[in-house]
């Protein structure tokens, strides 16, 4: 097989790739809106998760039914991780800013804006149904957006180092594009998303307002020019110093502070967030799971959501709600997603990101424990390791190696590793940049499979689709180089917990609500 090995790094962020899926609602759309200032609520969507979980809701499936609306999936990739890719079920959950159907009256602006999502999370919910994490993704984290559906039936072209918030604009339809987010995310993760939900402003605030007010902590007074940083003057004060109950708008207003605390980042606004939820969720368990607490609840969530065609009916809804009930506050915990600063945007820091995706792919919890529960038995094999002999078969499987680095001669090292494993090498070469720090896996269509073989000899390896027939390895930084090929495909341990600095971030459902509210100075 010849491989201009010149285009190898390069299809990873300019190849349109294949349309994904069929025609579709104006909901997934494609392009870009101007910026404003962010809804902070994708967090808060997790009680549309919680509060549905208990038995004896048959007698409210007709009336939820009405209220649930789902979003077209024919916006969804069809190059998508396999089903199964984790053992436990990921959810998607977005936190829409979106204006239509009144959401203007709470969030400002105008009723016909593009709908946007500055804040995103993906619950994974852990096989033994007893432990939880949800993983949070910054507004401004630069990722690769995968080909997403237009309003008009065609697809965009990938496109690279693209603020993450952008996906959720494809198309700049009011209600936004939670098909896009969701193909970005699984491109961004190698986790297949099970469901995807979107709330809104209207959602959020009467979620608070039925529980009757979530308990929430201020590191410091707060005042309007806190909410909007164009004011002339700071304004009145709008919350005080200290622990205080909020509810409806007061409780989106908190939630969406940003510039009056700590460094005024997003990250921030993250732990906040992330308190936030946990205190509702605790808030939500203190007072009974019980038909008549749970039908308020229930409406307040559906009639302001958007949910995937798998989760569009209420049995769906509670089905799944009901297998999260026994989860504990202490074991339901919230995490970032490894980040480090790029000038104003944050980047992802590897290996960490890819280490906590394979965490969860094998379902270690935070601390490194097993949590496979019932559902351990399935398996993936792109998050496989070798086997217990060391050996992972390459028979029939032909690969390009190229170079991505400034270190000589590793081309040829990880093309010596894959033919002891009875790979075909085909290329060697060095590609046409230098700077990459994750080693890639490229396939062409109907070849994912073959790249998830290969990826088990490359830890924490990206895979990526390409429009030609190959598989190629661009190797990054992170691939040691080590020049054994047998003790490269060392049986590798059981899978470790998730990276120290992600673990030690983390926050817990029943964490003391006053602490670690910020980033930076003044948190």
């Amino acid at each position: 097989m010849t491989v201009d090995h010149r285009t190898a790094p390069a299809e990873r962020g300019r190849q349109a790739g294949p349309p994904h899926g069929g025609g579709g609602k104006r909901r997934d759309g494609g392009g870009r809106g101007k910026r404003r200032r962010p809804l902070r609520t994708a967090l808060m969507a997790a009680l549309a998760i919680v509060v549905l979980g208990a038995a004896g809701l048959g007698w409210i499936y007709f009336s939820l039914n009405g209220d649930i609306d789902t979003f077209d999936a024919g916006g969804l990739s069809t190059d998508r991780p396999d089903a199964g890719s984790s053992k436990g079920e990921n959810v998607l959950v977005i936190g829409s800013d979106a204006r239509t159907n009144g959401n203007s009256a709470l969030g400002g602006g105008q009723a016909d804006d593009i709908g946007r999502s500055d804040t995103a999370f993906l619950l994974h919910v852990y096989a033994d149904h007893k432990n939880a994490i949800a993983v949070s993704i910054p507004r401004d984290t630069l990722v690769t957006i995968p080909p997403c559906r237009l309003p008009n039936g065609t697809w965009t072209k990938t496109q690279t180092g693209t603020q993450f918030n952008e996906a959720y604009s494809v198309g700049e339809t009011a209600e936004g594009n939670p098909a896009c987010t969701q193909n970005t995310v699984e491109k961004l993760t190698g986790l297949r998303v099970d469901h995807t939900v979107v709330v809104d402003f209207k959602g959020f605030a009467s979620l608070t307002k039925v529980v009757g007010g979530v308990e929430v902590c201020l590191p410091q007074n707060i005042y309007q020019g806190d909410l909007n940083p164009h004011r002339a003057t700071k304004g009145k004060l709008l919350f005080g110093k200290g622990e205080q109950t909020v509810s409806g708008q007061r409780a989106l207003d908190y939630v969406r502070i940003r510039h009056g605390i700590g460094d005024g980042s997003d990250i921030g606004r993250i732990k906040r967030q992330q308190a936030f939820v946990g205190s509702l969720i605790k808030k939500v368990k203190s007072d009974g799971l019980t038909p008549g607490k749970l039908l308020p609840l229930a409406k307040a969530a559906t009639s302001s959501m958007t949910v995937d065609p798998g989760l569009g009916t209420a049995d769906k809804l509670i089905s799944f709600a009901m297998s999260l009930k026994d989860i504990d506050l202490h074991n339901t915990r919230f995490v970032t997603i490894p980040w480090r600063y790029d000038g104003e945007r944050v980047a992802i820091v590897e290996p960490d990101a890819s280490a906590l995706w394979g965490a969860l792919k094998a379902d270690r919890t935070i601390d490194g424990k097993d949590a496979g529960g019932a559902k351990g038995t399935k398996t993936n094999a792109a998050s496989a390791s070798p086997g217990a002999d060391g050996r992972v078969s390459g028979a029939g499987i032909a690969v390009s190696v190229y170079n991505g680095t400034t270190t000589g001669g590793l081309a040829s090292t990880a093309a010596a590793m894959l033919t002891a494993h009875g790979f075909t090498v085909t290329r060697t070469a060095n590609a046409v940049g230098q700077n990459h720090t994750t080693t890639v896996v490229q396939y062409g269509p109907g070849m994912r499979g073959q790249a998830e073989t290969v990826a088990r000899l490359f830890p924490g390896a990206r895979l990526e689709s390409l429009t030609a027939s190959r598989v190629n390895v661009v190797l990054g930084s992170s691939y040691t180089g080590d020049r054994d090929p047998s003790a490269s495909a060392a049986p590798s341990a059981a899978p470790a917990a998730v990276p120290t600095s992600v673990a030690h971030d983390s926050r817990t459902a029943d964490a003391d609500l006053c602490s670690d509210l910020s980033y930076g100075s003044g948190g």
